[in-house]
């Protein structure tokens, strides 16, 4: 009888290691998924990431990514910086030029996500031709999307800027103003609610939809956001990691798990077809 208990012990002894066993492995496959932390404005791009982590882990990547919400975008670069975040992805190239030349920072692109228009828009006229000499326009009052507003004024034909500023161009950088017009900055929050003191203004696409308006068919000049037309390639948004870390295995499974037929229709879904995809 002895060892016939004794039996019994051993065996259930290798039972509970054996169980055991699977259980270690269990908590440890779970605790090697690498969580990549990607620093992001506001929230309305959540669903996008949701579907990035489902489609990491349909290919079985062991990573996920954990949006981290910022206010603004110029802490989220501060953050990738001082190693606080892996990724972020917010801004489009010409923010990003504009922080490195001036914070020095070494960052690298690693992925493109989606492309903005930024366009003019009236409770007065339907086209830009009727706009008269001494006419009152809103831009927004932030220097990278003022620069920006600049551009699209440029391109409508009503200034000329200095060519040496590059894409992110200041008031004091006009350099043809035949029209006389009075370009005054403002929250670009407030624009469309103040339309109906200005001739025209000039503000993002999401503060367009907010007020119910359509930023392709309710706008009176734009340009139409195709990525492969030269004049939009400053304003594509992208992906953007610390110089080094560009080729990281982790951070390119992101890239692939973005760059998806899945996130082009997440991304259509959300936008209802203004922001298009850039991939």
């Amino acid at each position: 009888m002895k060892h016939h208990y004794r039996v019994q012990e051993i065996t259930l002894i290798v039972l509970i290691l054996i169980v055991g066993g699977f259980l270690l492995t269990g908590i440890h496959t779970s605790s090697s998924e690498k969580v990549v932390k990607v620093g992001v404005v506001g929230t309305q791009d959540n669903p996008i990431w949701n579907q990035v982590n489902r489609n990491l882990k349909a290919e079985k990547a062991h990573v996920k990514v954990e949006p981290v919400i910022f206010n603004d975008g110029i802490p989220a670069n501060e953050s990738l910086s001082n190693h606080q975040l892996d990724l972020n992805a917010f801004q489009h190239y010409a923010f990003l030029g504009q922080e490195e030349k001036t914070k020095h920072y070494h960052f690298k692109v690693i992925g493109q996500s989606y492309l903005s228009p930024l366009n003019i828009y009236s409770k007065r006229i339907k086209n830009v031709s009727q706009i008269k000499d001494g006419d009152k326009i809103a831009i927004p009052n932030d220097s990278t999307n003022a620069g920006r507003a600049l551009k699209v004024l440029e391109s409508a034909g009503l200034i000329k800027t200095n060519p040496a500023k590059g894409n992110l161009p200041t008031l004091n950088d006009i350099t043809e103003n035949d029209r006389h017009l009075d370009i005054i900055e403002v929250d670009p929050a407030a624009i469309m609610k103040l339309l109906p003191n200005f001739a025209v203004g000039i503000t993002n696409s999401n503060f367009v939809q907010a007020v119910g308006l359509n930023p392709m068919k309710d706008s009176i000049f734009k340009i139409a956001p195709n990525k492969d037309n030269p004049k939009n390639k400053p304003w594509i948004n992208v992906i953007v990691a610390r110089a080094g870390d560009q080729n990281n295995p982790d951070y390119q499974k992101v890239i692939k798990a973005y760059q998806t037929n899945s996130v082009r229709k997440e991304i259509h879904k959300i936008y209802k077809g203004v922001n298009v995809p850039a991939f």
